[in-house]
C-alpha cells in the first residue's frame, strides 16, 4: 500500500501572489499597414508616392486599419458597410 509522506515545517502557499497588485502594461503591436511600411522602408513624406503602398491599400482598404489622410490623398473610399458607420 502506497503511503503519502508529509512534509512537515513546509507551510503550502494558497492563491494568487499577485492578488491587488496592478497588471503589467500591455505592449502594442504593430498594425499590417506598419509592417507592410518597414517592410517597403518608406518614411510618412513617402507614402503618397509609393505605388506598392497605394495597390496593397486598394486591396485592403475594407479589411485592415489604413491612415484616413493617405486614403483621402489617393481619393480611396472605404465601403460604409465596414467602417462601422453604417
Amino acid at each position: 500500500m502506497a503511503r503519502t509522506i508529509a512534509l512537515t515545517g513546509v507551510k503550502r502557499r494558497r492563491g494568487n501572489p499577485n492578488w491587488g497588485q496592478p497588471p503589467l502594461p500591455l505592449r502594442a503591436l504593430p498594425t499590417e499597414f506598419e509592417i507592410l511600411v518597414k517592410r517597403l522602408g518608406l518614411t510618412k513624406p513617402q507614402y503618397v508616392s509609393s505605388s506598392e503602398l497605394k495597390r496593397w491599400c486598394e486591396h485592403n482598404r475594407n479589411r485592415v486599419y489604413v491612415p484616413e489622410w493617405l486614403l483621402e490623398a489617393w481619393g480611396i473610399e472605404v465601403e460604409a458597410i465596414f467602417s462601422g458607420v453604417a
